[in-house]
């Protein structure tokens, strides 16, 4: 196709006018193939005006790429028996905040606007993993105390809520969408933190008046890569700059508790509104993002490049099989209806898809921030119930050689996580020296891993053994 042909057939629709009711913050993928559908999906089946402007918090690419098309993208389904294209048109304007902070705030102060969903990744709420509180010590938190022209996420909440205050209108519904184990609880003390840092009466009104609903949200969604826009392009018959890609599977548990009572009808398209989202929220985190992670470094030092090569490997699906049986499970509470069994067998089937391209190096990004509520946490309390955990130990040893910056034969790995210089500098020969080191990160360990001295040992065993034999031995040891 000749360059001209191909502007030619360039996506485009029309943007509507009606408001928008949503302001989203941290415009990525994910967000695009999952709660932006849901919400377009909801307004086609019950109305509302519940159009989304998004907020790049950072770089420009996503307005760039969207623009051209009047906000619409494509949403692709890639299930094993073959590929579904769906336009979604919900985004109203995409924002870029480091370019125009002021235009974001004026968007959230909006009287329109009910609801600010989020997805900002885990780092994005700068706050301590292990504790939940907020990083004081964070530049983004320090310029943000000092500026009304924030940086941070909790920073534009707290900024475009005293605005409303002082225009007399309710707070908007904060709704966190990123992987945080009770989500809206500690969105809503990183809020309330820097509120009071800022103006306790402000503190006090967002206290009384406003909402943060927890939320479970479950989709995966692999990065789009050029060969997916060619494909699209020769399936679809007009390129689009921005698609995003997705598996068939989709689920948002959401504690209904909104500002007023106001949200778009979710429940009609197939959101769970709920009472308590805990239970949810734990398998989900524990049983799929733990088992992600753990997958994601060990399949990576394998040499595995997707999670579904890596459970096409019968020792790494019996090493799964083995961790939901003996380590997830037992230290679970389902949720009512939920056979925690089927939903294991349901993950598997999910990992095993091979139209969904899920590359081990994407989801080991950010370890520091994910591992205390992916893994850390169900390791504490086996533990403390006298139980082990042999397999969640080894992909712990299996972090901590991939943040190394090398793997097994000392090639360099490329690693993403806002502590890479420092993970990288705690590595040493000597693996007790490596776990020493490693523990006593406070930031990512709680007291009670940190203080046990026999989680301590097997970890250095799990490690020595992961040095010295390789993944696969180490697989076989951890299943047995």
């Amino acid at each position: 196709m000749s360059m001209e042909a191909g502007l030619q057939d360039r996506l485009y629709r029309a943007p509507p006018t009606a408001p928008a009711g949503i302001v989203h913050l941290g415009l990525g993928a994910f967000f695009r193939a999952h709660g932006a559908i849901y919400v377009a999906e909801a307004m086609a089946k019950s109305g509302g005006d519940w159009g989304i402007v998004g907020v790049s918090l950072q770089s420009p690419g996503t307005r760039d790429r969207l623009k051209p098309q009047g906000w619409a993208y494509t949403a692709l389904e890639l299930a094993p028996e073959g590929e579904k294209p769906q336009v979604v048109t919900v985004l109203r304007d995409v924002l870029v905040a480091p370019e125009n902070p002021q235009a974001v705030l004026d968007a959230m102060a909006d009287p329109a606007v009910k609801i600010v969903t989020l997805t900002v990744t885990e780092k994005g709420y700068c706050h301590e993993p292990s504790t939940g509180r907020l990083n004081r010590a964070h530049p983004d938190i320090q310029h943000d105390l000092q500026s009304p022209q924030p940086r941070s996420a909790p920073g534009f909440l707290v900024r475009a809520l005293a605005m409303r205050r002082e225009r007399g209108l309710a707070p908007f519904t904060v709704l966190c969408c990123d992987n945080l184990p009770e989500n809206g609880r500690v969105v809503r003390g990183v809020v309330l933190e820097l509120a009071g840092l800022i103006d306790p009466a402000l503190a006090d009104w967002i206290a009384t008046h406003g909402a943060f609903p927890a939320t479970m949200v479950d989709r995966i969604v692999p990065a789009t890569t050029a060969a997916d826009l060619d494909r699209l392009e020769a399936m679809a018959g007009y390129r689009d700059e921005s698609p995003v890609m997705h598996e068939p599977f989709r689920q948002w548990v959401i504690e209904d508790d909104f500002v007023d009572a106001a949200r778009p009808d979710l429940g009609a398209v197939g959101a769970q509104l709920v009472g308590d989202v805990t239970p949810f929220e734990h398998m989900k985190l524990r049983m799929l993002n733990g088992t992600h992670s753990s997958l994601a470094y060990l399949g990576y030092l394998a040499g595995h490049e997707t999670i579904a090569d890596t459970v096409a490997d019968p020792a790494f699906a019996d090493f799964l099989r083995g961790l939901w049986r003996h380590e997830i499970i037992p230290a679970l509470t389902p949720p009512p209806g939920v056979d925690l069994g089927d939903y294991a067998d349901a993950l598997l089937a999910r990992y095993a898809n091979p139209a969904i391209r899920h590359r081990t190096w994407q989801i080991a990004m950010d370890g520091s921030q994910k591992l205390p509520q992916r893994i850390l946490g169900t390791i504490a309390e086996v533990r403390a119930a006298g139980g082990t955990v042999p397999g969640l130990t080894l992909a712990v040893a299996a972090w901590m050689r991939y943040v190394s910056g090398r793997d097994q034969s000392g090639r360099p790995i490329e690693v993403k996580d806002p502590m890479a210089a420092r993970l990288a500098a705690l590595w040493r020969d000597d693996p007790a020296e490596t776990v020493a080191g490693f523990l006593a990160l406070a930031e990512v360990f709680p007291p009670a891993l940190r203080d046990d001295p026999g989680f301590a040992a097997d970890l250095t065993a799990a490690l020595s053994g992961l040095i010295r034999d390789g993944v696969q031995a180490s697989l076989k040891r951890a299943s047995q």
